[in-house]
């Protein structure tokens, strides 16, 4: 009995120690911070320019998240990653981050739903129409994907979900979820950010004009203070622009100006060069037959010093965009058809790149092939591709667009794909290093090596234009396209350009998260149905039964040669 005695008190002394463990390690919880992320890729772990972000914030940050009420299961499997992820931001902001999920079609009356609405448009939040089918019966339904964000008294619209052209819901929904942390992270700091960016686009060679890069610009004033009048001059040297566009230029440079933007590059600042290699558009190509022939910009060598070639060349791809083409005439009424047209071609494949992951398409016009040439110490990234079902035409050309009634034979686009753009970073080399200096140009202070800086090329002027209605006269969306309904990614694209050039946090890299889909194998699931489901149902009965046995062994083994008379002794 002695015995037994010790051991019901070893027993309580076990428990009071084990209960005072657990106490002391709630204290602690509340003094130290630890989570875990167990996934194989981190799909709960913040970046840390994210952290850095959120741990820095002077006030309270309010998300209002669209996404309540009846929802499918898809827009539920968002609204759950959506409050993760502001979970997480609540947490490593101290609870500075609060938020909450609203149903917009829960205004009381009609005319309040449509003003709610409507306000949410304004803000940038778009609504998609899902359609159903349930029960034999088809239902519609607004829903409003998206999320405004508010700092400060300022407020800014963020959307969560956007419709990709060529993907499935399934691909549209994980794209949305990996790119969670930056679409809300990206709003926060814009917000917070005071010290806002200088975008300038320069002029003086015929580049794209206000109204035709009014999209784009519509899309950078909400985080940069941007200037469409910007000559390449020594003003430009004064650090006073930290991205320069140079968008569409149709005449010459000077050997002044590029001595210029040599200078700018070497000091650090920043390039997009939007450049046509050949002189094309659809109001020339359709007055009958029509050569393309290269324009006379002069910065050949400043790209080739730089580590890349625009080719005198138009690539055609089979994945294109269509253009309407008059086929035959009805009652004296003309029939259009829509066709593809080879020099419109619609970028898929990308690069692995925080600039153009998850992208939709990017649709171009009369763009050409680039070389990537020698040069030292620049790290270089190709970052849009043709597809492989694509072939390179040379200048002189001859384009009709009478050519699309032609049948095309596959056969002769299978030399892809080619690159339309890179990405160019590091220390450039002066194109002046060994030539004699511009005239007019005074050498004091001039560098023939640069510090760290980067350059995006593409052979395509036309990707930051955007279209004009032909009704109203108002420019359109940029990347819209009126045969296909769909706006392209290409203002995506050209804000993550310049969010990567600018981009001194290093937030932009949270869009480099990747969530892996592990789906089923339906036809090994189907052949093996039976060893399955018997497995299902056998291994864990036969678990029970096993711990069972082991047990009552053990029981055996321990008290089987008890003896009641004993006294203990």
């Amino acid at each position: 009995m002695v015995a037994r005695s010790k051991r019901k008190i070893g027993d309580v002394l076990f428990f009071l120690n084990g209960l005072m463990l657990a106490v002391v390690l709630v204290q602690l919880s509340g003094l130290y911070f630890l989570r875990l992320d167990l996934t194989e890729e981190k799909r709960y772990s913040i970046k840390a320019p994210t952290k850095t972000l959120l741990q820095n914030l002077d006030d309270d940050v309010f998300i209002d998240v669209f996404l309540d009420g009846d929802l499918n299961a898809e827009f539920r499997r968002l609204r759950k990653n959506i409050r993760e992820t502001l979970d997480e931001f609540r947490i490593h902001s101290n609870n500075r981050v609060h938020y909450r999920f609203a149903d917009p079609l829960a205004a009381a009356g009609q005319q309040a739903r449509e003003e709610f609405m409507a306000d949410l448009v304004a803000r940038g939040v778009k609504p998609m129409n899902i359609i159903e089918s349930k029960d034999g019966r088809r239902s519609e339904k607004l829903v409003f994907p998206g999320a405004i964000v508010s700092y400060g008294g300022l407020q800014t619209g963020v959307m969560l979900l956007r419709d990709q052209a060529g993907q499935g819901s399934q691909e549209d929904l994980n794209s949305a979820i990996e790119n969670l942390e930056f679409e809300l992270a990206n709003a926060i700091q814009q917000l917070v950010n005071t010290d806002r960016k200088r975008i300038g686009f320069l002029t003086g060679h015929g580049e794209l004009d206000s109204i035709s890069v009014s999209s784009l610009r519509e899309g950078l004033l909400g985080s940069y203070e941007v200037n469409l009048g910007v000559s390449a001059d020594r003003n430009i040297l004064s650090g006073s622009f930290d991205v320069i566009v140079v968008a569409k230029p149709q005449s010459s440079f000077s050997e002044k100006e590029k001595y210029f933007l040599d200078q700018y590059v070497l000091r650090g600042g920043k390039l997009i060069l939007l450049l046509d290699a050949l002189r094309a558009s659809m109001d020339s190509v359709s007055q009958g037959n029509y050569y393309a022939f290269p324009y006379q910009l002069h910065v050949e060598d400043l790209l080739f010093q730089y580590g890349v070639r625009i080719n005198a060349d138009f690539v055609q791809d089979l994945v294109s965009l269509r253009y309407p083409v008059v086929t035959g005439n009805m009652n004296g009424t003309p029939q259009i058809t829509p066709m593809e047209w080879p020099f419109f071609p619609l970028v898929n494949h990308y690069a692995a790149h925080p600039m153009t992951k998850n992208l939709d398409a990017t649709a171009l016009r009369f763009a050409s092939s680039m070389d990537s040439v020698k040069a030292m110490g620049i790290r270089k990234t190709p970052l849009l591709f043709s597809s492989t079902y694509a072939r390179r035409v040379s200048a002189p050309l001859k384009i009709n667009v009478n050519d699309l009634r032609k049948e095309i034979n596959p056969k002769n686009f299978a030399s892809g794909p080619y690159v339309f753009g890179y990405l160019l970073e590091g220390k450039f080399t002066s194109l002046f290093r060994n030539r004699f200096l511009p005239d007019g140009v005074d050498s004091t202070g001039i560098r023939t090596t640069g510090v760290e800086t980067k350059i995006v090329v593409i052979a395509d002027g036309d990707l930051a234009r955007n279209e004009m209605n032909r009704r109203s006269g108002q420019p359109v969306e940029l990347g819209f396209d009126a045969m296909t309904n769909h706006t392209f990614a290409n203002r995506e694209l050209l804000l993550h350009m310049i969010a990567y050039l600018t981009d001194d946090s290093g937030l932009i890299t949270a869009r480099s998260k990747e969530l892996l889909i592990r789906p089923l194998n339906k036809e090994r699931i189907r052949n093996s149905r039976m060893i399955l489901q018997s497995i299902n149902i056998l291994v864990p009965v036969g678990i029970i039964i096993a711990l069972t046995l082991i047990k009552m062994y053990w029981r055996q083994r321990r008290y089987g040669h008890f003896n009641p008379g004993s006294d203990g002794k």
